[in-house]
């Protein structure tokens, strides 16, 4: 297929070396379509253009590449870094889209004599101590109160530089008055113990709780060994303020240090890609970011993606890296771990539901602000996870009831794009079915619906649905072939007990993740069916009761106890009836048997 396109293009391929390296694909304006990675350039460049591809937005960037350009490094892991780089830079169009427009803040220790903190949004190169950046602002907040609450800090802006201080030129605020500063502008605080305060206070910036607790532990007992009670008073009060934030902020065992944990989340457009870093059991940093699919990247493409961004965002090169499985490419320095037990994988699956969280968050507010959007991308996971060959827009739900086989009916709900459609919902009282039969109950109610659905020329729908299992589907099944519909509608049965999905022809069933927003959609469409079935079955029972009572009546037959009751509703509103009221329903002879027998029995 190679053969099939321009001289230029085939002369590029051809040419290309066997080594990695990282190719971008342009149009014929040079407008910039898609950057990736290979571990061997001529293999990977060569995929593309000497097979027919299923994705069509893939089809399409393909015929539209008119140049390729290629950059060759020495290891998969350097065109890995270089690719994550030019698509955060360049933005490609058909490249994953990092959807992730927020300006995260710093805490920052400024570099000056006796540095300040405080946060900020803007990172600027001015060798100053920058930590995060904070997912959570609330965070933020709650360790530099912390930290302040421990140490005393300056706040001011003033160059406090040594000269300046002997000259006299600044005076002590109110941060010192009321003990939140000890004035290092007036030499109140030398700047010898200013730099041990600083010293700790990087510790807990960098996450380390327990070697800050330990640096003040000695420092507490040095200072009783001096007989200076006072100052291990303050110390054993920064460090009971310190013991109970550690308290709070740990997770798992403080054993757990220095590890970075991942896990993803993904479906047909979107990926979602949790980040903890962990230091002495505490996550010390936490972000989801999500990933905007364009041309069917894989899990692993997209997770190494993220990785890189979280390491470069955050700093970070930790030895243990969790995940839920091992990517390919290796970094340099790291370890892979895939946790099964115990406190890493707690941390796995804390990860897990944070990034499950995100993702039903942004669901919701696309659902609000973007329905169709929703819509398709619920059609879209509906179609991947049934195995349809179209989007199930309309769904039709089936569902018996009877006591005995008395009293049988069947309902039928509608769905449309994934919502109750109730307007459409049908019942069915079953005609040819003698006693407790379900699956020819179910056989009788299938054919009398889709042989009035061709007959009327009515929609199909793209999906049925059955409450029951291999059986109730074969029948089902059954009255689609004597209608010719079979392979025409996709058809599913739902089993109980656990949620098993049976499809035609396939005795091993499907057992859809219980969280899945197809199996919800399947699981509301069964519980409608049993509610409206019941709903029916139940309005039936009580009528014919109330029919037999009636019928008790001498000289009022079936047929006027069928018009009583469809007009006054209730036996209750025939007793409490006057006689002109009866008489304009069932005639003035009827209306006197009926008036008579209640009042006789009333009294």
């Amino acid at each position: 297929m190679i053969d099939a396109y321009p001289d230029h293009l085939q002369s590029i391929i051809r040419s290309l070396p066997e080594t990695p390296g990282v190719y971008q694909y342009f149009d014929s304006e040079q407008v910039l379509l898609y950057v990736g990675k290979a571990k061997n350039l001529k293999k990977r460049v060569s995929s593309y253009f000497s097979k027919e591809h299923d994705n069509a937005r893939l089809r399409l960037m393909v015929r539209k590449i008119a140049d390729i350009k290629t950059v060759k490094v020495n290891t998969e892991l350097d065109a890995l870094i270089l690719e994550n780089n030019l698509i955060k830079s360049l933005k490609p169009r058909y490249n994953v889209n990092l959807r992730d427009d927020k300006t995260y803040p710093w805490i920052v220790l400024k570099r000056e004599r006796f540095p300040r903190l405080m946060y900020t949004r803007n990172k600027v190169m001015d060798k100053s101590e920058y930590y995060g950046p904070y997912a959570s602002v609330k965070l933020m907040h709650t360790l530099l109160d912390l930290i302040r609450q421990i140490y005393p800090l300056r706040t001011c802006s003033y160059d406090l530089n040594q000269v300046n201080i002997d000259k006299g030129k600044f005076r002590p605020c109110l941060e010192f008055h009321i003990g939140r500063c000890k004035a290092p502008c007036v030499n109140k605080q030398p700047v010898e113990e200013y730099d041990d305060n600083i010293k700790e206070i990087r510790l807990l910036l960098r996450g380390d709780l327990g070697f800050a607790l330990r640096d003040l532990k000695d420092k507490m007992q040095q200072a009783a060994g001096r007989y200076d009670f006072e100052a291990a008073e303050k110390l054993k009060n920064r460090i009971d303020i310190l013991s109970v934030y550690q308290g709070k902020s740990t997770v798992v065992h403080p054993s757990v240090t220095d590890t970075e944990v991942y896990n993803i989340i993904s479906d047909e457009k979107n990926a979602y890609v949790h980040f903890f870093k962990i230091n002495n059991g505490a996550i010390i940093h936490a972000q989801t970011i999500e990933l905007r699919k364009k041309i069917e990247e894989s899990d692993e493409e997209l997770l190494l993606f993220a990785m890189l961004e979280f390491r470069q965002r955050f700093n970070s090169s930790s030895k243990d890296i969790l995940v839920p499985f091992a990517p390919q490419i290796e970094l340099p320095g790291s370890e892979y771990i895939i946790p099964k037990i115990g406190d890493k994988k707690h941390l796995m699956d804390l990860c897990y539901r944070n990034a499950m969280a995100y993702k039903q968050e942004r669901e919701k507010q696309v659902a609000l602000t973007d329905p169709d959007r929703h819509t398709e991308r619920i059609m879209n996971q509906m179609m991947k996870d049934l195995r349809l060959k179209e989007q199930p827009r309309r769904i039709e739900g089936f569902d018996n009831s009877n006591i005995q086989g008395a009293y049988a009916v069947s309902a039928m709900p509608v769905f449309i794009d994934g919502k109750p459609a109730k307007k459409e919902y049908r019942h069915y009282n079953v005609k040819t079915v003698e006693g407790p039969d379900d699956f020819a109950t179910m056989e009788e109610v299938i054919y009398r619906r889709y042989l009035r659905v061709l007959e009327e020329n009515l929609p199909l729908p793209q999906l049925i649905v059955i409450d029951g299992g291999k059986g109730q589907l074969s029948a089902a099944l059954e009255s689609l072939r004597k209608l010719n519909l079979v392979g025409k509608i996709a058809i599913i049965g739902i089993a109980k007990r656990l949620e098993e999905i049976y499809f035609p022809n396939d005795p091993i069933p499907l057992y859809l993740d219980k969280r899945s927003e197809t199996l919800k959609v399947i699981q509301h469409i069964r519980d409608e069916a049993h509610r409206f079935g019941i709903t029916h079955h139940r309005n039936k029972r009580s009528r014919a009761t109330f029919k037999s009572e009636l019928s008790e009546i001498k000289g009022i037959s079936d047929k006027t106890a069928d018009k009583l009751l469809l007009e006054l509703k209730s036996v209750k509103n025939i007793k409490e009836a006057g006689l002109e009221e009866l008489e304009k329903v069932v005639g003035k002879s009827k209306a006197a048997i009926v008036f008579a027998y209640f009042k006789e029995n009333k009294e």
